[in-house]
């Protein structure tokens, strides 16, 4: 017997669930890509990429997914052999870090494990340790998709601040710009990177690199950087075509358009953060139900060090298996895979609340995981999906 027939649902933390809207916008004849329409929507984009993080300074766009933003803010900033600060928690700090090396960059790893934050005392303990002013950058991730952690990009500032250290301060927002509250420019980011296929609501294709004028100054020495990677010629250039070095990814662009006014002159950049937040909320109240009386447990412990757009949740020996199999074949939702790194992977699964989700889907999702667990026979509290309901009621 199954109940998966119907209209699958993809609760993985990204691709995430690609709007309707932005679907038909892309689905159109190729457009002219020297002059006219397309040219001129693309000057709109622009400032409303720059409205979602928050800056007034410059972004680059790139036809690549977020490695290939990991690669380019690296190539625009540095040199061989310079020296940078990596905070790792999780794969995805860590892999920043690794193709950082691969660059020729001296790199250095602080690694905060797989459930926790980044330890800001100890960054302030190297960051004062380094007189010489050695560290040229700092890298961190603001949300950690694989452990689901939100680190504290503001405090890092002050951290770097406080030290009096010119260190330029790198921070990767592919899992939750638009998700989770950022300000780049209030927060003394130097450069952010983002791609569009999680809270950006398009499908994978087109990534985005946030940089202000301290870092572009970095630029003038940096010897890494290759034609392609250049952000300069991407910004404000005096011919389309060098917006993305050749042809532009035409269809991306609709649905790209499409999805910003949903988010920023619809809905509204404040109230999709609130909408994160109160959905999120929801699940972890169903967690903290079900792991009263069973193995159940986020794998950050602290509300506040959690993400908005990702879960990560240990279900218990064996049972994040079980249950991503029963809900895919008997429910019709896909959740998403541990990544490596996770001690005992088939104890877990991820639940991605990023970008088009509301809340059916998400208490959903919820009540699946309920049932499935009754019918595994996995030991949980019965009022999970009740709790997740009192904070979707209270919050409307």
């Amino acid at each position: 017997m199954t109940l998966a027939n119907g209209r699958h649902y993809l609760a993985i933390p990204g691709p995430s669930v690609m709007p309707d809207r932005v679907l038909q916008a892309m689905h159109r004849a190729a457009p002219n890509i020297y002059r006219g329409e397309l040219p001129d929507m693309v000057a709109t984009i622009v400032p409303d990429l720059k409205a979602i993080a928050k800056t007034k300074h410059h972004v680059a766009m790139y036809i690549c997914n977020g490695h290939g933003v990991w690669e380019a803010s690296l190539m625009n900033c540095f040199s061989r052999g310079d020296k940078v600060l990596v905070l790792g928690t999780g794969r995805f700090g860590n892999g920043w870090g690794d193709l950082a090396k691969a660059l020729g960059i001296d790199t250095h790893l602080l690694d905060f494990g797989n459930a926790a934050d980044v330890d800001l005392a100890r960054v302030a303990e190297v960051l004062e340790a380094d007189t010489a002013q050695e560290i040229k950058g700092v890298l961190i991730v603001q949300v950690d998709t694989s452990t689901s952690v939100k680190n504290d990009v503001l405090g890092l500032r002050a951290a770097l601040d406080a030290a009096g250290h010119p260190a330029l301060l790198l921070s990767d927002n592919i899992a939750c710009l638009g998700c989770d509250e950022f300000h780049m420019d209030d927060w003394g980011v130097d450069v952010m990177i983002t791609g569009s296929q999680k809270g950006l609501m398009t499908p994978p294709g087109m990534a985005f690199v946030y940089f202000n004028d301290k870092a572009d100054a970095a630029r003038e020495t940096a010897d890494l950087v290759t034609p392609y990677w250049d952000w300069r010629m991407r910004v404000d250039p005096d011919y389309f075509y060098k917006y993305f070095f050749g042809t532009a990814p035409t269809h991306h662009l609709y649905g790209l358009r499409t999805a910003l006014d949903m988010i920023v002159h619809e809905e509204g950049l404040d109230a999709v953060w609130n909408r994160h937040k109160v959905l999120a909320e929801s699940i972890w109240a169903a967690l903290e139900v079900w792991g009263q009386a069973g193995p159940i447990r986020a794998n950050i412990t602290e509300r506040e060090k959690r993400s908005h757009a990702v879960t990560l949740v240990n279900f218990g020996p064996g049972n994040g298996l079980k249950l991503r199999d029963w809900m895919e074949h008997s429910y019709g939702v896909t959740l998403g895979i541990p990544l490596e790194g996770v001690e005992n992977p088939d104890d877990y699964l991820r639940i991605g609340h990023m970008g088009h989700v509301n809340g059916q889907m998400v208490l959903g999702v919820l009540a699946g995981l309920q049932a499935g667990m009754t019918a595994l026979q996995i030991p949980h509290g019965p009022t999970g999906v009740e709790a997740a309901m009192r904070v979707v009621a209270e919050a409307t």
